[in-house]
């Protein structure tokens, strides 16, 4: 059998690299262990999330699939984060987790020259360094140019309830072997890192009637740019909290526990720990959040989120009942964790193929990384980028001030993973830049020049951002005098005007939003024609002005600092606004340039921009030439 590519594995990332592939016009099989489980939801029944959504948001701007799917599916959507600024606030929905995978498998089925090959590969076969065609396990051989690694959490994995371990990637399915012996023979760098999920229980079991509502957002606001609205009833969510009865229930449990009794040895996501390990970090804390989701409008599975465990399922139990309106809740499946191989993502190029082995690109859990968004994001970069090594093309590789995609590129080549990646809005510098409203600004020229993104769509993208910029031209032009908006200033306690000033220049004050003025405008002749362009998007552009002038200018200093040498008795020492770990760093490798000191493991955007601040510094204390420090 002859494909251009094969995608291993049918997760997130494995649809994301097939549908990019194939759409490119490249012959692609997709193999997965279970053609019925074609992006299934192992964990939580949820898209998005603080620093997901901006993911999210950028793969459906380069002509990624994820976000369409999670519209269609969605049934319930948040934006969260939004008493802060605009920079970190980011979309989540709740899924309908069988209606999710069943519209991404449709979705898959229907795709011209992609072929849904039910296997599992056991073999890699090779011409010398270079890859050549794969092995299923029945033996059945499928010569392709490229090979996409996506294989999740099933490489060697074990699965842990209590102390009893049992071979599998996820509940109800085995793990798969063979490949990572052979890579490891071959050279990679293998790791182990574990997950966990919490259990699901019944919801006619739950006492709804004391638990916290949480509904979604009134109007939806969809993640894809080219959905229009969101025109279905939403479900809530409940909240509740654990409470010492909780922590003292969960700690008889403690001696069967497999992560307290070495039986696992991975590490877990820091960001995303277990019930147990919540209460034996933090003894202090006498509760912890729980959130109950819905897993589907057709189900009666509710998701335990904030109860991730391990324990046996006795502890788990006894542990959920003393929670308050879980009382008399019944279990239908229990907590577990899952140990898996993974592969250290230094030995990958930025493109996300393999540095020992041309020809094969990994995306996904097998890189380290956490979550689904995480995944799709690689499987799409990797899909991308395999594509354009068989047409000859240059790969994509997205800047960090460009895309939080390429902020997660930059740091799994350059970082040293202690635990699996997690995407946060705090890992990007340029936060301001990288909002996830503006996406489709950013990135849609790079999915519509790799046929991904349809002549229309790009177009109406182009049109609307020049709508917003000629909407923002008008309100520096309209001007209000003191007469007509002091009476609106009065009453959001804001400083009166003494003179009139442009709507631009009000919008400029925190105090003052685009709906403050809004009735002004609407009076206006000059703002008929912008009436429906959304104001909170023209805000922010204003509000926030000069902060992204700045931070346009940082990127262009730091472009001109990356190749700009560190002088040999620079005193690291010195600098008191550094972190002690990235001092000591620094004074222990001595890098040459900034560019080698900023792809030093461990090292943060942060720690760079003091050090480029103190190289300069020291520049102009010392009168250093800057050819010299060229």
């Amino acid at each position: 059998m002859k494909y251009d590519v094969a995608v291993i594995g049918g997760g997130h990332a494995g649809c994301e690299a097939a549908l990019v592939t194939a759409r490119r016009g490249l012959r692609t099989a997709l193999i997965t262990m279970d053609s019925g489980a074609i992006a299934r939801m192992s964990c939580n029944p949820a898209i998005g999330g603080l620093g997901k959504g901006h993911l999210v948001r950028e793969i459906d701007a380069l002509g990624g699939e994820m976000g369409k799917v999670i519209d269609a599916t969605g049934i319930q959507f948040r934006m969260l984060n939004r008493s802060k600024g605009p920079a970190v606030w980011s979309p989540r929905a709740q899924a309908d987790r069988d209606l999710y995978a069943d519209e991404m498998t449709e979705r898959m089925l229907q795709q011209d020259d992609l072929d849904v090959l039910t296997g599992m590969v056991v073999e890699l076969l090779l011409d010398g360094k270079r890859l050549t065609g794969v092995v299923l396990g029945d033996g059945t051989s499928l010569n392709v140019q490229c090979a996409i690694l996506t294989a999740g959490t099933f490489l060697n994995a074990r699965m842990f309830t209590g102390m009893n371990a049992r071979d599998g990637g996820r509940y109800g399915e085995p793990k798969a072997t063979g490949l990572s012996r052979q890579l490891h023979d071959l050279g990679f760098e293998i790791g182990r890192f574990k997950t966990g999920t919490p259990p699901r229980i019944y919801g006619d079991s739950i006492n709804w009637s004391i638990l916290e509502r949480q509904d979604g957002d009134e109007i939806p606001q969809p993640f894809s740019y080219q959905t229009t609205i969101i025109n279905r009833d939403q479900v809530p969510c409940h909240i509740t909290h654990t409470n010492i009865e909780t922590h003292e229930s969960l700690k008889l449990g403690f001696d069967e526990s497999p992560m307290f009794q070495g039986l696992i040895g991975g590490v877990g996501p820091r960001y995303c720990p277990s019930i147990e390990d919540k209460i034996a970090r933090f003894p202090d804390k006498d509760r912890h959040q729980i959130f109950l989701e819905p897993e589907g409008l057709k189900t009666d599975l509710v998701y335990v989120n904030g109860f991730s465990t391990s324990l046996p399922e006795g502890t788990q139990d006894s542990g959920l009942r003393t929670i308050p309106g879980l009382e008399q809740c019944r279990v239908a499946r229990y907590g577990y964790a899952v140990e898996y191989d993974y592969f250290h993502p230094r030995q990958l190029y930025d493109s996300m193929e393999s540095q020992v082995i041309a020809g094969l690109f990994l995306a996904g859990q097998v890189n380290g990384t956490s979550g689904y968004e995480e995944a799709a994001a690689q499987g799409l970069i990797a899909g991308i980028n395999a594509s354009a090594r068989i047409l000859n093309e240059a790969p994509l590789v997205l800047k960090r001030s460009e895309a939080y995609i390429g902020v997660m590129q930059d740091d799994l080549i350059t970082m040293e993973l202690d635990e699996p990646y997690r995407m946060f809005t705090s890992r990007a510098e340029y936060r301001l830049l990288l909002r996830q409203d503006n996406a489709d600004e950013r990135l849609m020229k790079y999915g519509h020049g790799l046929g991904l993104i349809e002549d229309i769509a790009y177009n109406n993208m182009q049109q609307y951002y020049q709508r917003k910029m000629d909407a923002i031209q008008v309100l520096e032009n309209i001007r209000f005098t003191p007469e007509q908006v002091n009476p609106i200033l009065e009453n959001i306690q804001s400083t009166a005007i003494v003179q009139s000033q442009s709507a631009a220049q009000l919008l400029k004050r925190p105090e003052v939003g685009f709906d403050s003025i809004k009735p002004l405008l609407n009076a206006c002749d000059k703002w008929d024609d912008y009436c429906n362009v959304p104001g909170h998007l023209i805000e922010m552009e204003i509000c926030y002005e000069g902060y992204i002038k700045r931070q346009l200018a940082t990127i262009d200093k730091q472009k001109k600092m990356e190749y700009a040498r560190i002088p040999d008795a620079f005193e690291y020492a010195n600098i008191s606004s550094m972190r002690r770990e990235a001092r000591e760093r620094f004074s222990n490798i001595r890098p040459s340039t900034i560019g080698q000191a900023a792809r030093l493991a461990g090292i943060t955007p942060a720690d760079i921009s003091v050090l480029m601040i103190y190289v300069e510094k020291y520049k102009s204390m010392n009168h250093v030439s800057r050819e010299t420090l060229q």
